[in-house]
């Protein structure tokens, strides 16, 4: 039977939690166990804390969660990457080295006979103007080829102080109501001549699936590091899953 796993925003890498390496296995250990029956697997943004692909080098780090990618795309299993706001610094390792399908824009997929918009959902009716302006910003070519010419010893450590110092700044606020959510807002004004069944987002780092008037549903998709959620599309359909493996002595991660 075709499954197809859904998650985002585990931030690997991130000073949010204090042992990087254990939120790091525990992203591996479920990529080990939704292998087994996946059809495919789509990684909705924020995988990374932050990200950035210079010409010669890559972040360091993430050796366990590259190399199973690797591992699963050899196998034949399409692993879609969506970026985020903290990963979007990607410039063709992850497709070349990894395997990954990676995405910039939203994508409409039919699977099992579903109609799914995904992507990760920054940016979607967000009335912030410094969000917006500092998305731009960040999505510039130039400042793109700027950071680049900064040295990784450098520019590494202050993308992630950047990244770290975002959060904090914006930290996720709890669901807002069906009135006043962006990713609702959005999903909701989608032309109704498009047939959409599932809205899929992250970003919000909130868990939600939500029949709206059109029919559709929206789903966000939660966070790996604190819900360990995710979701799962099969024949009878879409659920949202919390994820626990006793293989790795589980337990809630310390965070800070």
């Amino acid at each position: 039977m075709p499954k197809y796993y859904f998650l985002s925003d585990a931030h690997i890498g991130t000073d949010i939690v204090n042992d990087r390496r254990e939120h790091e296995r525990r992203l591996v250990a479920w990529l080990d166990t939704v292998c087994r029956d996946a059809t495919e697997i789509f990684l909705v943004g924020d995988i990374f804390d932050f990200w950035f692909e210079y010409r010669s080098c890559v972040p360091k780090g993430f050796s366990r969660l590259l190399g199973k990618l690797a591992e699963i795309t050899d196998s034949g299993i399409p692993v879609h990457f969506f970026i985020g706001n903290h990963d979007l610094w990607t410039f063709g390792y992850l497709e070349q080295e990894i395997g990954l399908r990676v995405y910039k824009t939203p994508q409409i997929f039919e699977l099992l006979g579903q109609r799914l918009f995904i992507t990760h959902g920054d940016g979607l009716n967000d009335k912030s103007k410094i969000f917006g302006f500092t998305r731009k910003l960040f999505h510039s070519r130039l400042m793109q080829r700027c950071f680049d010419f900064i040295h990784p010893n450098i520019g590494i450590p202050v993308g992630r102080a950047l990244s770290n110092g975002n959060r904090r700044k914006h930290s996720y606020s709890p669901y807002r109501g069906e009135n006043d959510e962006p990713l609702l807002e959005f999903a909701k004004n989608y032309p109704a001549s498009e047939r959409i069944d599932y809205f899929i987002f992250g970003h919000r780092h909130i868990l939600l699936d939500l029949r709206i008037a059109t029919g559709s549903r929206v789903v966000i998709l939660g966070d790996f590091y604190e819900e360990f959620s995710y979701a799962v599309l099969d024949e009878t359909g879409l659920s949202l899953e919390h994820f626990q493996c006793q293989s790795i002595g589980w337990s809630p991660l310390d965070i800070r």
